[in-house]
């Protein structure tokens, strides 16, 4: 797995002396920060609903990790759920490391998931990676294009990991055009995100 861009790195640093006391032994909950904005999600996937956002920063108990996946099961603020472990940190021998990348050295709690019959179902067929993370120029899109996407919206697209701010979708992924308007636009994961088409990176995310 590819490594945290460089302003995401710095936000991790940037937060180790908050996270100096998150070192955990094994089996029992860890503190942990969200380094850029996150979903809280109900479930271990993309396909499920979102419910609350992890603004970057806030601290988070981390209960566990499912065996083999990124995603974790966390309380931040009071609300319960999943999020990615990629963009999810910890502390660890004075240094701020990222949960996704040494989750054995951390030795972060084994947890799973039971699916009920009211539960989404996993998607038959293996999702592709949202790709890097890289920093991007915030905008602020103006009315009339949420009024175009709310009025043309666009199929959603599952893909594995998070929508964040940055993230580059695969070039399998199309996007659609918005007139007169320099970005584009797609639902991914459920969130109608502008894309700048050139470098196929988000650059601002419908919440």
């Amino acid at each position: 797995m590819k490594t945290l861009s460089p302003h995401l790195l710095r936000a991790v640093a940037a937060a180790g002396l908050i996270l100096a006391a998150g070192v955990s032994t094994a089996g029992a909950a860890m503190s942990a920060m969200a380094v850029t904005d996150l979903n809280v999600r109900a479930g271990p996937g993309p396909q499920y609903p979102i419910v609350g956002l992890a603004a970057r920063g806030s601290t988070a108990v981390l209960e566990g990790c499912i065996q083999g996946s990124n995603w974790c099961r966390v309380n931040i603020g009071g609300v319960a759920g999943w999020a990615y472990a990629k963009y999810l940190a910890t502390g660890s021998g004075g240094s701020t490391v990222v949960i996704s990348e040494r989750r054995a050295e951390l030795g972060v709690p084994v947890v799973t998931y039971e699916t009920t019959g009211s539960t989404i179902a996993t998607p038959a067929e293996p999702l592709e990676l949202i790709g890097p993370v890289e920093e991007v120029t915030a905008i602020t899109p103006p009315p009339a294009v949420r009024t175009y996407i709310t009025e043309n919206p666009a199929d959603t697209v599952y893909l594995e990991g998070e929508v964040v701010l940055g993230a580059t979708l695969p070039q399998t992924v199309a996007v659609r055009p918005i007139p007169d308007y320099d970005y584009q636009y797609i639902t991914v994961n459920g969130q109608p995100v502008l894309v700048e088409p050139a470098t196929r990176r988000v650059v601002y995310i419908y919440r």
